[in-house]
């Protein structure tokens, strides 16, 4: 189920940086600052057991920004 709400959510901050590349930032920073905080959270835990927790949010965290800039990039590649 995670994994198809953040897959939902990078279609729909692609789609939202391609349509309005500026107004997608707010969005963006509000996803990556909630998987920023399950990470520092996760982190939490001692040892490589913090390490290996914190990877499903850092994996996500990746993903949402690498679709934003991507929406953004293409919507620049526009001939208009």
């Amino acid at each position: 189920m995670l994994i198809a709400a953040i897959i939902a959510i990078c279609i729909v901050l692609l789609v939202l940086a391609f349509l309005l590349p500026r107004l997608s930032r707010h969005p963006q920073r509000g996803v990556d600052t909630v998987l920023g905080a399950g990470q520092k959270g996760a982190g939490a835990a001692p040892g490589k057991l913090g390490h290996w927790l914190q990877k499903p949010f850092r994996s996500s965290r990746k993903a949402t920004n690498r679709s934003a800039a991507a929406g953004r990039q293409g919507r620049g590649k526009l001939p208009l």
